[in-house]
This record gives C-alpha cells, structure tokens and sequence, in this order.
C-alpha cells in the first residue's frame, strides 16, 4: 500500500510520501524516512491512499481539484481537515466522477493525542472504506465510523460545539466564584470529580486561573467552527439557540486574540461586565 500525506499539519510513517503547499513545512519530515515530493502530482501519482489535512473546506477543495488529473481510478483520498459536511460531500462527488473513493476524518485531541496517536478519529464513509483504511486510522488513534460521507464533520462539529460551550461557561463560573467572594482555584478544586469534571476543568480550568492564553486551541479555529455548526444546523432546519450565543463570543474575540488559546474565552466574559471591574486572579495575561 503506498499512502500520501498533503498537509500543514503531516503524520507519517517512514517511506510514505509528503508534500506541503509552503515546500520548507514538510522538509523536517525526511529526516523521518518519508519522501517529500517537490510538486502535488508527483506527491499523488500511483498513490493508493492520499490523505489530506489542510486548514478549510474551500482550500481542500482547491488542492483535490488540483490532484484530480493525476489521481488513479481506485485509489482513495481521505480528508482530514475540519470543513463544512456540504464541503466534504462536494468534495466526495468531484472525486467520484473519476472513480476515486473518498472518506472525511476529522479529529479530536490536540497536539498531545497527535503526537501520543490515541486521536478519536471521527470517520464518513462506506463501510468497504473504512476497512481498508481502518489500519490507517489506527496509527492515529482510536477510529469510529460514524455514517455516510458528511458524517465525519458532523461528528467533529458536535465536539467542537461541547468544547466551545463549555470552554464558555466555565469562564462564567470562574468569575462567578470571583466576583461571589469565592477562591476561584478552591472552587475548580471542590467540583473537581463531581458531575462537573472534565478535561475541560483540568486543562483550561488551569489556563483561566493563571491566565495563560498562549496558543493551543485557538479562538480563530472555534470561530470558524461555530461558524460551520451554525451553517449545519440551518441545513437540517435545527436552531441552536445556546450556540449561537457561543458563536457570538468567539467572534468578539476575533479583532484582537484569534490567535490566543480558547480559554481567552474569559476575557470575552471579563470583558462584559467590565463596568463592574471584576478580573479573575492578578496573574499578567500571557499570550
């Protein structure tokens, strides 16, 4: 099987072959054995499988267009970016038409769960797909097939919708404690094990706390995220109204901290009831 990977973001194992649209991006991979193709259509000729993880539905959508004429009937193109699920099934007829299969597989779990491969791995597609990329999958982490193509967007997008949600109300519960009197950090602490636990309360629990807003997960991804959630929701006539509220904070965010981590969400919550001048802790911001 040979596999290809097309991406900002690779992983790879050694001998597979790689190509980056900014060539320098992908060079570190070599010194891993993989093989970094200097054009897309040497990148994707003879391939079997061609992954691709790129940064939106249109420039996936650009980049398979791109590979179409050197594409081999047969061969199967895996996307693993977080796009819009119309996107994934525009992308899935394009491919068709030149009996390329396609599958979307966006994931969940950061940085640490990409380089510990334990990934969820949200997979739209045939059955006889997902069998034969299942082996695939699992080098990233644990796979779960979840409907025809699209469904691996909805998937992703439901997650990101717990995420960002949560993201937002903790912040609120944080200046909550805060301007209640309480010791934010000893309330995190108290709930810590009850229904309200979380990653979510572990990680940017922490981050809130000692304002730590270096980049992780970045409001500019929930924005865009958010963003498709609405746009999926409006294609299945479903309102959201808790959602579109969250979609509503991130964006205030966009002008001056897209690229801060989503627990900058509290400087959103912060920044709503400046009037009454409540901050949480005396931590600078650190971005």
């Amino acid at each position: 099987m040979t596999v290809r990977t097309l991406s900002s973001c690779v992983v790879l194992t050694a001998g597979d072959g790689c190509w980056n649209r900014t060539r320098a991006k992908a060079l570190p991979l070599a010194e891993a054995g993989a093989q970094v193709a200097v054009t897309l259509e040497e990148a994707v000729k003879g391939a079997d499988i061609v992954i691709t993880i790129l940064e939106a539905g249109p420039v996936v959508k650009e980049v398979v267009q791109a590979m179409l004429p050197s594409l081999s009937a047969g061969a199967l193109v895996i996307d693993m970016s977080s796009t819009k699920p119309s996107e994934a099934i525009e992308v899935a007829r394009m491919l068709a038409a030149r009996e390329v299969a396609f599958m979307d597989a966006p994931v969940s779990g950061g940085v640490v769960g990409a380089s510990a491969g334990t990934l969820a791995v949200m997979v739209g597609g045939s059955q006889k797909d997902f069998q034969r990329a299942e082996a695939l999958f699992r080098v990233f982490g644990r796979p779960t097939l979840v409907g025809p193509v699209g469904s691996g967007q909805i998937a992703k997008l439901c997650n990101q919708l717990i995420v960002g949600g949560t993201v937002a109300i903790l912040a609120e519960a944080m200046l909550l404690a805060q301007a209640g009197g309480a010791d934010p950090a000893a309330m995190r602490q108290a709930i810590r094990g009850g229904f309200a636990e979380s990653r979510i309360l572990e990680l940017h629990g922490q981050r809130m706390l000692d304002r730590d807003f270096r980049p992780g997960g970045q409001i500019k991804t929930q924005a865009k995220d958010h963003a498709n959630i609405l746009d999926a929701a409006a294609d299945a006539g479903l309102q959201i109204p808790l959602t579109e509220m969250v979609a509503q904070l991130y964006n205030s965010l966009l002008e001056d901290h897209a690229s801060a981590d989503q627990a900058a969400a509290l400087l959103a919550v912060e920044k709503i009831n400046k009037d009454k001048g409540i901050r949480l802790g005396d931590a600078e911001d650190r971005f």
